[in-house]
């Protein structure tokens, strides 16, 4: 008999990412459009002279310039290879063999991916009807096995946040000992006051932590970098299980870079923001549901016709990202992209 991995990982579901389609616009990945800033660009091309040397094992530099960031001591801080690797980390830190995570559904692809290599007990909450967190069950679904919830805010795929008065409510019901991690990997566009920074939760209570990424506003998903912030035990237990060297030499001197740069980054998110709103407003015209977005992006709850739309905007030369049976995705480009996009929308006829 040959050799086998282990057999509970047939079922693993896979990860999908975003389709790129030569020759069509592609909508489909969260990306920001103009990629680096211009400045981080410059130090990324200055530093690739030293390849032939391995990165900072300890990405020492760059966890103390996001504590300073954060105004937090530098052990409540981790960095890793962007949040999906974050999110790998914190399930092997977190969890031992049927210990449940909380988390709603549908949300990031990545949480049931990680909870499951790590053992864990997955507990799915479906969102509310407004494609929302329903913090109220997911507070009731907690039980003495349980050791992480996730809260995604803003919420990916769907783009919609909870506010302040919710998550307190909810953090209120969440005994000590469960992890709360409010995965922030949108939070650069988030424009309501009501949507609260989740840091700070994590200054205020000893079982709240961040999850935020480089990859979306700052530009930098093809270099892959994140970090957490949040108890220090667990920040160093994420650390221990950090593969070695796996954030590399140019991504932390780009993410570097990139906090220096953080206005004109600021800046460039207003832009999409603005560009955000005139999307919605223009779906909503044309009759579409479209949930308030938080994000980058912005959510149509097709149900059943979401392939059939994807593939409608496909042959209109834009890519999105389908959920079968759940809805569709589009990431906000530039306005030319956008201007395509709607006019495919507008020129889709649901065929059942």
């Amino acid at each position: 008999m040959p050799v086998q991995p282990r057999a509970d990982l047939v079922s693993l579901p896979d990860y999908v990412a975003g389709r790129t389609v030569p020759g069509a616009i592609k909508l489909s990945s969260n990306e920001v459009p103009d990629g680096p800033l211009p400045s981080v660009a410059r130090a990324i091309a200055e530093a690739a002279t030293g390849l032939n040397r391995y990165p900072d094992p300890s990405i020492g530099k760059l966890a103390a310039r996001l504590a300073a960031k954060v105004g937090l001591p530098v052990e409540r801080v981790a960095v890793g290879c962007g949040s999906v690797s974050l999110c790998h980390q914190l399930m092997h830190a977190m969890c031992a063999p049927g210990d449940e995570v909380v988390y709603a559904w549908r949300s990031f692809e990545t949480y049931p991916i990680a909870s499951q290599i790590a053992l864990a007990e997955q507990v799915k909450v479906p969102l509310d009807a407004n494609h929302t967190h329903d913090l109220d069950a997911m507070a009731a679904a907690v039980t003495p096995r349980t050791k992480v919830v996730i809260v995604c805010n803003p919420n990916n795929p769907t783009g919609t946040a909870n506010r302040r008065a919710e998550l307190d409510r909810f953090l209120d019901r969440v005994p000590s000992d469960v992890l709360v991690v409010l995965d922030e990997a949108y939070r650069e566009f988030v424009t309501d006051p009501e949507v609260p920074d989740g840091l700070d939760y994590v200054r205020a209570r000893d079982n709240v932590a961040v999850l935020r990424t480089f990859s979306k506003a700052y530009g930098l998903a093809g270099l892959r970098v994140g970090y957490f912030v949040g108890p220090e035990q667990i920040a160093a237990a994420m650390r221990k299980v950090y593969v070695p060297f796996s954030v590399n030499s140019l991504a932390q001197i780009a993410a570097m870079a990139s906090l220096d740069a953080e206005p004109e980054l600021l800046a460039r998110c207003g832009t999409i923001v603005a560009e955000r709103e005139r999307v919605r407003a223009a779906l909503l015209d044309a009759g579409y549901e479209v949930p308030d977005t938080q994000a980058n992006f912005v959510w149509l709850p097709l149900g059943d016709a979401a392939l059939d739309f994807s593939e409608h905007t496909l042959a209109n030369k834009v890519v999105v990202r389908a959920f079968a049976g759940d809805g569709v995705r589009v990431t906000i480009g530039r306005p030319e992209e956008n201007d395509l996009f709607l006019h495919a929308a507008r020129s889709y006829r649901r065929t059942s």
